[in-house]
């Protein structure tokens, strides 16, 4: 696929951080503790789509952490400096958690079998032989995404509603001229890790026809209900 708009990190709108806020900030850092954040390990880049337009592809950097062996957490930046936007959210499981969910929460999910043998799902500046150490791990397991931010269409603050993303599954889906501006500034080549990658086995069980929306699409919605509050509605 080809004719993606590479540009989106969208300027936000305010005054520039003052002096006095950013000395508070080194304060409260020094003093408070960051213990979910910290247990931040692991920068991913890889590409999602909107579950129901895959036109609308982003680049995506996951900055991850283990809760355990079979749970991981990310935060989901559009670029990985400190000017990213955050964006969204992904948790990551293995194969055996997945298949422990009901079948309707099943379609949320995506495999990563494809992302981690096509060479698109990467460690940045992590040595190959490192990096695929881990990887053979994440391609046996599946993720759950939500954005927030739509920064494909230049919003420059989170507007709208929250929408389940979806990651690439085969060859062609992935828009060229998106692929070769990441492969340019993290002097990678997703052909050569390809190569490299040709070893790694994806879900011990095949990748689960429910997953990666069942091969539909997928758009989250905003319906108006009655708010209930202690049996009685509002």
């Amino acid at each position: 696929m080809e004719g993606v708009n590479v540009s989106t990190h969208p300027e936000i709108p305010g005054e520039p951080t003052q002096t006095g806020t950013a000395i508070l900030e080194k304060a409260t850092a020094t003093i408070q503790g960051f213990g979910p954040v910290n247990k931040i390990h692991q920068h991913l880049c890889a590409f999602h789509f909107y579950g129901h337009d895959m036109t609308r592809q982003v680049e995506a950097h996951h900055f991850c952490g283990h809760l355990n062996e079979e749970f991981r957490q990310c935060l989901i930046y559009d670029r990985p400096d400190d000017d990213g936007r955050l964006i969204g959210l992904e948790y990551i499981v293995s194969e055996q958690l997945f298949l422990t969910l009901p079948d309707e929460e099943k379609k949320f999910w995506h495999s990563h079998e494809f992302e981690v043998k096509s060479g698109v799902l990467f460690m940045p500046g992590v040595p190959g032989p490192i990096q695929r150490q881990d990887l053979e791990k994440v391609a046996k397991t599946y993720g759950k995404v939500i954005h927030f931010w739509q920064v494909d269409k230049g919003d420059n603050l989170p507007l709208g509603i929250p929408q389940v993303m979806m990651a690439l599954t085969r060859d062609g889906q992935l828009y060229e001229n998106l692929a070769k501006d990441v492969e340019n500034r993290f002097n990678i080549s997703f052909e050569e890790e390809k190569e490299n990658r040709a070893h790694i086995n994806g879900p011990d069980h095949g990748i689960h026809p429910l997953a990666n929306a069942a091969g539909k699409g997928l758009r989250t919605v905003l319906r108006e209900v009655d708010c209930f509050k202690e049996g009685k509605s509002t």
